[in-house]
């Protein structure tokens, strides 16, 4: 809190934080304030979500004074922000088209850090958030022994979605300050189903813990950073997970280890034994990429490119298993005589496998050493990345290779997929409606007389559109996300395409029936009905409320 206070007052005496009056746009759920030039139709830009009109006595920290700066350093320091996408979207998006000042105090809100000379000022977002990256290694107390040593940071990995505050607001701070910038700010992308972000509102959400559970986390770790260009979003499906554990870990990884260790077994009573018969136009190609991954793989890591770091790998476990099949050890282990060629070629691919397991750690963290186990390698320093920036040949002769249980027993994909559905033979058919003659504006018949219970049984509430699309091969529908305030918000499908364009719908409120079965249409679970009203024009209109109503508000 001390560190805070006194960025602040230093800040303020030095002329970079004011005192004003602040009018315009809040979002809560983000803790950010925008001009109306920065809402996306009406929306807060980052989360889509309403915001609400404000106007407070605030301190402001003076942003424009330093956009210039901040543009030519980026400018000058390319890799300052990575991916370049991100950073050309902070030049173009926020920096060029004009600085805002930053509110960074409240009077409205009392938790949080007091302002020392106004105290019914409260330092607020995102002043506060950001310096706790210095003030946890004790910059401005009598021991900052970690600040010294280990800022400025090599890197801030954050959210796609936080990257504006990282690379704007925080650099600033810390320029106005004297202090040195990041080094490096990385705005990883999403993980999203069907383009959508996985989140609890949207329905979406795949539970990881289960996930680990079946297939083990180093599995699932793997496909996510194989899968996905790191920086981008990238999208899951349990399908192309299962597959990718089947091609690459089952199918690659784990059949070089077991081949490679069950013919040690074999062929060798399970010892390691000497190189004593080189083929040099099979053995030496591969030695060399053995030799030469490691530094491919460390700089596409230092590069945040896992994807091409595992890429890399998989290219020499690919051709492990290749020089399996040149070399045919199974045909040299019915001769004699070429016992000597074939302790070479199962020496190779001992070595091969120990490399790889080293490698494969930074994704991979409890494989490494189920692999060393299988080879008999208990010597730590044999499990270190020093180890394999070596000449080719590090593994000792004379360890006892030990068959363990498979790395990864390949999956039946189909099963797995079906595993938590429904068995087919309990399903039921759908039957499929009767077409009929399609009548305009054709009323349902209606019952004379309802008593007020029947009525009330529906539960009518009030719902702001926070998204609107329309659903793909449907000609009549368009998908809703809808918020009820404190009730929270779900998806609800409505005919009425033909009427509305969805970008013209979002941002208003509208009424729905919301204790409604839910049922599935066109694939999608419609939590709901949506009101709305058609004259004898065939004009239809959605149901809507009065300004003032708060969302979530109940109907009758």
């Amino acid at each position: 809190m001390e560190c805070v206070q006194r960025i602040f007052k230093q800040l303020y005496d030095q002329g970079d934080i004011y005192k004003s009056e602040y009018e315009g746009w809040y979002c809560t759920p983000c803790e950010s304030f925008w001009t109306e030039l920065q809402l996306k139709d009406g929306k807060c830009p980052d989360c889509g979500r309403p915001v609400e009109k404000t106007r407070e006595e605030s301190y402001f920290l003076r942003l424009q004074k330093y956009a210039p700066w901040l543009i030519q350093y980026i400018e000058e320091h390319p890799d300052f922000i990575q991916p370049a996408s991100r950073a050309n979207e902070m030049i173009n998006n926020f920096l060029k088209p004009g600085l805002n000042d930053l509110c960074v105090s409240r009077t409205t809100i009392k938790w949080g850090i007091p302002v020392t000379f106004d105290e019914k000022h409260t330092v607020y977002v995102w002043l506060d958030a950001l310096s706790n990256y210095i003030s946890a290694l004790g910059y401005g107390t009598e021991h900052d022994e970690l600040y010294r040593k280990y800022w400025p940071a090599d890197v801030h990995l954050v959210g796609k979605e936080i990257v504006r505050f990282h690379t704007i607001i925080w650099p600033i701070m810390l320029h106005a300050l004297g202090l040195p910038l990041p080094k490096q700010v990385f705005g990883h992308g999403w993980l999203v189903i069907d383009g959508k972000k996985m989140g609890k509102s949207v329905g979406n959400v795949v539970d990881p813990v289960v996930l680990c559970n079946r297939y083990s986390s180093d599995a699932v770790r793997y496909f996510l950073m194989r899968e996905m260009p790191f920086g981008s979003d990238g999208e899951f499906t349990l399908k192309a997970m299962l597959t990718r554990i089947n091609a690459d870990l089952a199918n690659d990884l784990g059949n070089l280890v077991s081949r490679t260790v069950a013919m040690i077994e074999k062929y060798f009573g399970g010892a390691i034994t000497a190189i004593d018969a080189i083929d040099e136009s099979v053995d030496r190609a591969l030695w060399d990429l053995a030799e030469a991954t490691p530094a491919r793989v460390e700089e596409q890591v230092n590069a945040f490119q896992f994807s091409n770091a595992l890429q890399e790998i998989w290219k020499l476990i690919g051709e492990c298993n290749k020089y399996i099949d040149v070399t045919q050890p199974w045909v040299l282990g019915r001769d004699e005589g070429s016992k000597p060629r074939l302790a070479t070629v199962l020496y190779t691919l001992a070595e091969c496998v120990r490399r790889v397991a080293v490698m494969i750690g930074f994704v991979m963290p409890r494989t490494p050493e189920r692999i060393f186990a299988q080879l008999g390698v208990t010597d730590p320093a044999l499990k270190t990345w020093e180890s394999i920036t070596k000449p080719f040949g590090v593994l000792p002769l004379g360890l006892k290779v030990c068959k363990g249980e498979a790395l990864f027993p390949r999956l039946d994909v189909q099963k797995e997929l079906e595993r938590d559905q429904p068995k087919e033979e309990s399903r039921q058919p759908e039957k499929k409606p009767e077409k009929k003659q399609e009548k305009k504006h054709e009323e349902p018949e209606y019952p004379a007389e309802i008593n007020i219970d029947t009525f009330f049984q529906s539960k009518l509430q009030v719902g702001r559109v926070l998204e609107c699309k329309k659903v793909e091969k449907s000609k009549k529908l368009l998908q809703f996300l809808l918020s009820f305030g404190k009730d929270g918000e779900r998806t609800i499908l409505s005919g009425i395409a033909q009427y509305y364009q969805p970008e013209e719908l979002v941002g208003r409120q509208v009424v729905a029936i919301t204790n409604l079965k839910p049922r599935p249409i066109a694939g999608i679970d419609s939590h709901g009905m949506i009101l709305s009203a058609v004259d004898d024009s065939g004009n239809l209109r959605l149901v809507s409320v009065g300004e003032g109503v708060e969302d979530g508000a109940i109907i009758g």
